[in-house]
């Protein structure tokens, strides 16, 4: 089983996504992200805000969503990982995220289906 790193920085963070680091700095206020930081004040990300940041970009690069579109995107799932049962689904963030993208999948399937209706 391969060890995955328990925090990164925030090149290294951009690095893993193929974005830049003010691209990072941006969404973490956008999306109120917070790494822990250093005495010396450098951040620091666990694997789970790697997975946050990893649905974001999906969402805006992949899903077309607007900046507004994907934050509430977020605000629908977060209501349920936020609640009494965090501890139990904050073990499964990639099952979310793939659920997440199946779901935006099929809604873009569902809008093509329209649109040819349509014509």
């Amino acid at each position: 089983m391969k060890m995955q790193k328990k925090q990164f920085r925030i090149g290294e963070l951009a690095k893993n996504l193929g974005v830049e680091r003010f691209v990072i700095r941006f969404w973490e206020k956008e999306f109120n992200v917070t790494g822990a930081r250093s005495e010396g004040g450098q951040r620091f990300y666990e694997q789970k805000d790697l997975e946050k940041f990893r649905s974001i970009k999906q969402l805006l690069y992949e899903q077309g969503f607007t900046i507004a579109g994907a934050k509430k995107q977020f605000r629908k799932t977060d209501t349920k990982i936020l609640g009494s049962h965090r501890t139990v689904l904050e073990d499964a963030p990639r099952q979310s995220a793939t659920a997440v993208a199946k779901l935006l999948s099929l809604k873009e399937r569902l809008l093509q289906l329209r649109a040819l209706l349509k014509s």
